[in-house]
C-alpha cells in the first residue's frame, strides 16, 4: 500500500490542490494528515481518499474540522494517532508537542511515527521506527509530501 503523508497546509487550499495532484501522480490510496490543517477547504481536498487527521497547534476550531473530517469519510484522532495500515503500526502527532513525540518514538511500538509543525522535511531510522516529518504546504522553502510504500518502508520527500 502506498500512502501520502502532508502536514501544515494552514488552509492554504491552491497549495494543498497541488499536493492533492501530486499524491494522485504517485497513486496512493491513503492520506495522513499530520495538522494544522486550518479550514474545512482543505479537508474537502483530501476526501477523495481515506485521510488520517491530527489536530496541530493552530487547529482552534477543532469541533468544526472534527466534524468535516468526520463527514468526508476521513478520520480524525484528535491530537495524537495510533492505527494499523498494511499491517503496519502507526503513531502520528502534529510534533508540538515534544515530549508526546520523543514518547512516541523511544516506544519502539511503531514502524512509523509521522509528525509536522517545523516546516522542515526530515526522515530518519530510530531502531524499529522510520521518523518522518513530510515538511509543509504553507510557509516552507520548497512545499513537499512524503511517499510511503507501507509494504517495504520505502519513502520519499517530493516537492509539489
Amino acid at each position: 500500500m502506498q500512502i501520502g503523508i502532508v502536514s501544515d497546509t494552514h488552509g492554504q487550499t491552491t497549495f494543498a490542490q497541488a499536493a492533492a495532484y501530486t499524491l494522485e501522480s504517485f497513486s496512493v490510496e491513503q492520506v495522513l494528515h499530520c495538522g494544522d490543517i486550518g479550514s474545512t477547504g482543505i479537508v474537502e481536498i483530501f476526501s477523495k481518499w481515506p485521510t488520517h487527521y491530527v489536530f496541530g497547534n493552530t487547529d482552534d476550531a477543532r469541533e468544526v474540522l472534527r466534524e468535516a473530517i468526520e463527514t468526508s469519510g476521513g478520520l480524525c484522532h484528535g491530537t495524537m494517532a495510533d492505527f494499523e495500515l498494511a499491517d503496519r503500526r502507526i503513531g502520528m502527532t502534529h510534533g508540538d508537542d515534544v515530549a508526546l513525540l520523543t514518547r512516541m518514538i523511544r516506544s519502539h511500538k511503531y514502524a512509523m511515527v509521522c509528525s509536522g509543525h517545523t516546516h522542515q522535511k526530515m526522515t530518519r531510522q530510530e531502531g524499529p521506527t522510520l521518523v518522518l516529518n513530510p515538511g509543509a504546504l504553507f510557509r516552507a522553502t520548497q512545499h513537499t509530501v512524503a511517499i510511503v510504500n507501507l509494504e517495504n518502508m520505502q519513502h520519499e520527500i517530493v516537492g509539489v
